[in-house]
């Protein structure tokens, strides 16, 4: 039986650049947030991401997906290297795959998603360009980043653990606006992981369902 007096253990996964990894980095190195990171996974091999882990000293994992693999024998294998890293919780930062259950069902009530949009609004990819074309076009004055719990399949839908609106300004063009919505995804997604690995029950191990409190 493990120990229960280790800080809690974090796998963050990215598919590019990284600059949400590199906040929780920071974070956790000044110990903003109570965790250790304890590895950086990408599924692209020249993602920015893994030079800013190695960076760190951190674990910098390519698992890249094999010409004719399918998503299910990908996400099993995925699941087993991050496995490997006795994570307590997985934290999705600009991972560019939707992950099926071949994952997820070996990380139950551990796995957290930060998305660019508020809670209901803009699933999938590239949410701040919509946001913004949407606001041209004169029907939207604010947009926002949630983080969330990824239960299942669904695209970036789950139980919400924190969320921030950000306002679009009338002088904005799409470059300032996402400025200010990447400075707000760097906020929440510290504040939100401090607050949820201060109540953490440590020696979290995968296939043990964890709940975490509603966070505001």
């Amino acid at each position: 039986m493990e120990s229960f007096d280790r800080s809690p253990r974090l796998v963050l996964m990215a598919s590019g650049n990284g600059t949400n990894v590199q906040a929780v980095l920071d974070a956790c190195a000044d110990e903003r947030i109570p965790a250790i990171v304890a590895a950086v996974v990408s599924d692209k091999a020249d993602a920015r991401v893994l030079a800013r882990a190695d960076a760190a000293g951190v674990p910098a994992v390519h698992v890249g997906r094999r010409p004719g693999e399918a998503r299910g024998d990908y996400d099993a294998r995925l699941a087993d290297v991050v496995s490997g890293f006795s994570p307590d919780h997985v934290v999705l930062l600009g991972w560019m795959r939707i992950l099926t259950m071949s994952f997820l069902g070996w990380f139950p009530g551990m796995v957290i998603n930060l998305h660019p949009a508020l809670p209901g609004e803009l699933p999938g990819v590239d949410a701040i360009e919509r946001a913004f074309d949407v606001h041209v076009a004169g029907t939207r004055s604010a947009s926002g980043v949630m983080v969330h719990l990824v239960p299942d399949e669904g695209v970036d839908v789950g139980p919400v653990l924190a969320a921030a609106a950000v306002e679009i300004e009338r002088d904005d063009t799409l470059d300032t606006f996402a400025e200010r919505m990447h400075a707000t995804e760097h906020r929440l997604v510290v504040s939100t992981l401090a607050q949820v690995c201060a109540v953490t029950p440590m020696a979290h191990t995968a296939k043990t369902t964890q709940t975490h409190p509603q966070l505001t």
